[in-house]
Order: structure tokens, then C-alpha cells, then sequence
């Protein structure tokens, strides 16, 4: 048996384009999340400086404006608010998983940090695929991001938006037995009425989806839109009728898809708070487990490259992870196909 344990998944605007006050704002609601003895709060997509909606409202060109602040304004990992956001989940014994836009040399990343109760990082993974027009702001991340990592509350993954809507990342996510899932949102405030995959319907079945398919427990966190972004953001009415305030649809599942905390209004924020027991997903896993006992993988098998892909490797360091000799056989297979070919 298994002790249950409270966790907490975020609805909130972040403090737009201010990762100071942003970090501010996430102490502050991991103090308040500790207040009600919760041990582990999700938060939304990019949370930390806030999503880049520019990117939906207007071409390329006339978002460069923002490329500059929102770059300074992404998190370093080591930085102070880095240490910061460590120090918070250590001194109120919580695990926290940020959603951030990871800033890492040139480039950016759409990351979720898992800090563990005593302030450790357990992972610091990135989205595989940014979706549409993110990939105009951020990079990939690799196999090793597809993760779930063993901790004291449980199995815990983590995947952002539309990562929810790929089959084959979501039952890599599944076959390693993952029993807690945090689901990080940005808000469901664009194209309302005229993009219907980028609604609150969809996306919040993607994540109730997410729980019954993989018997786990879904934190599904969802940013707000307030008021002040759009002020900022939408200096048209064309612009406004694109991005409208509110689009929070924060939820909690259990591994049947059952609902386990009442929605907030969209436009309102706090924290979704819900009694996670782990004891129950062996009820739903003996119904159907896709990796285990309702798997065919006699006729169904995914193939699924963990490793960390650098784009630079010392010569030496790819000999040692292929293996000398298998460096050498390779090399022979393909001196031979070639061979076969010219004949």
C-alpha cells in the first residue's frame, strides 16, 4: 500500500516578458501549495516568462521586437532564479515541475524543470517538437526528454501541449511505467471558433486521454492570459479578436479519467488541488495496460532512440558509445553494399 499524498496543478498568467516577478509569483504559489500540505505542483507551458503568442498574431517580421526581451528574460539553468526556484521547492518540502523557456547559449528551449523536495533537479527536459509556428522560437530536445523519472511520491513524466497529440511519444511515456504525469498548457485563448484543435475541447480530452490510456495520474496545468498581455501584445482589433484574455482550463485525472478537482472559471487563477493514490492504478491497469498484458507486440513494436543527440562529439566519445568493433562491422556493411551496387 501506498501512502496518498496531495498534488497541485497551476492556472495563472505569468508575469509576462519579467522573469524576476515571474519567479516571485511562482514562490509564491508553491508557498501557498505547501500551505495545504501538496508535495507536488505542475506548472503551465513556458510559465516562466510566458508563452510567445506573438508568433500566432502577426508575421515573422514584426515579432522581432520581442526576440531580444524574451530572450533575456528565458532561464539559465544555474542562474539565480534557477537557484531560486531550487531553494522554494527545499524549503517547503514540495516537488515542483516549471514550465520554462530554457535559454542555453544561443538558443531556446520549451522545457519543464522537476525540482525534488530537497531543492535537486531530477530532470531538466525539453519539448521534442515546438508545434507549428513555435519552431520559429525554440529548438528540439532528444530522445533522453522523453523520460519518466522514479522519485519517492512515484513515476513521474512530463510533456508539453501538443506533445499530447503524437502516439508514438505518448506510449514511449507509458512503457516506462509512468504513474504521475504532469501536462503543461499554455492557455486556450487563440482563434477561438476558427481553429478548433487549438480549443479547450480538444486539448483538455488530449489530457483526460493522456490518464486513461496510460493508467496514470494527470496534473494538466494551463496558463491565463490576462488583461495586461493583451494590452501589450494586440495593438490592432484584428489582433484582438485573435488572442482574448482568459484560456484557463487547468484539470486534474485519475488513471479512469475521472475529473478529480472542480475547474476554476477561465479567466481565474489558484491552484487545482487533488489527493493522488497511487493504489488505484492497478485497478485500471488490470482493464488494459498497452504496454503490458493488451499489447500485441507481435504484430506492433516501437522503436525509440533515448540517447542525447549532441551536435558535437569528440572523435574518441563516438567510438566509445557505438563501440570500436561495431564501428567496424558497420564500416564493412557498407563497403559491401556499395560494392554490390557497382557490380
Amino acid at each position: 500500500m501506498t501512502t496518498p499524498f496531495k498534488a497541485a496543478a497551476v492556472q495563472a498568467a505569468p508575469a509576462f516578458l519579467d522573469l524576476k516577478a515571474g519567479v516571485a509569483k511562482a514562490i509564491a504559489l508553491i508557498e501557498e501549495a505547501a500551505a495545504q500540505d501538496v508535495k507536488l505542483i505542475a506548472f503551465p507551458e513556458t510559465w516562466l516568462p510566458g508563452y510567445p503568442w506573438w508568433i500566432w498574431l502577426d508575421a515573422p517580421a514584426v515579432g522581432m521586437q520581442y526576440v531580444v526581451p524574451y530572450f533575456q528574460n528565458s532561464i539559465e539553468a544555474g542562474s539565480d532564479e534557477d537557484l531560486a526556484l531550487a531553494e522554494a521547492a527545499r524549503k517547503n518540502n514540495i516537488q515542483v515541475i516549471m514550465g520554462v523557456s530554457e535559454r542555453h547559449e544561443g538558443s531556446l528551449y520549451m522545457g519543464q524543470w522537476h525540482y525534488d523536495a530537497n531543492g535537486d533537479v531530477i530532470s531538466r527536459r525539453r519539448k521534442l517538437k515546438p508545434t507549428h509556428v513555435e519552431r520559429a522560437v525554440f529548438g528540439e530536445g532528444d530522445g533522453s526528454d522523453i523520460v519518466v523519472n522514479e522519485t519517492e511520491l512515484g513515476r513521474i513524466g512530463a510533456l508539453c501541449c501538443w506533445e499530447h497529440l503524437q502516439p508514438l511519444t505518448k506510449y514511449a511515456m507509458f512503457s516506462q511505467n509512468e504513474q504521475i504525469h504532469a501536462a503543461a498548457w499554455p492557455s486556450f485563448s487563440v482563434y477561438r471558433g476558427g481553429a478548433y484543435q487549438l480549443g479547450s475541447d480538444v486539448n483538455v480530452c488530449a489530457a483526460r486521454q493522456h490518464a486513461v490510456e496510460g493508467q496514470c495520474f494527470v496534473l494538466s496545468a494551463c496558463a491565463t492570459v490576462s488583461k495586461e498581455m493583451i494590452e501589450m501584445l494586440c495593438d490592432t482589433d484584428v489582433k484582438r479578436q485573435f488572442l482574448l484574455e482568459g484560456g484557463g482550463y487547468a484539470n486534474i485525472f485519475g488513471p479512469d479519467g475521472q475529473a478529480l478537482a472542480e475547474p476554476l472559471a477561465e479567466t481565474e487563477e489558484g491552484l487545482l488541488i487533488a489527493e493522488i493514490n497511487l493504489d488505484t492504478i492497478a485497478i485500471a491497469k488490470a482493464a488494459a495496460d498497452p504496454t503490458g498484458h493488451y499489447s500485441r507486440p507481435d504484430v506492433f513494436r516501437l522503436m525509440f532512440n533515448r540517447s542525447k543527440n549532441p551536435r558535437v562529439m569528440n572523435f574518441d566519445e563516438g567510438l566509445q558509445a557505438a563501440g570500436t568493433d561495431e564501428v567496424v562491422e558497420r564500416a564493412e556493411a557498407q563497403l559491401e553494399a556499395v560494392i554490390e551496387q557497382s557490380e
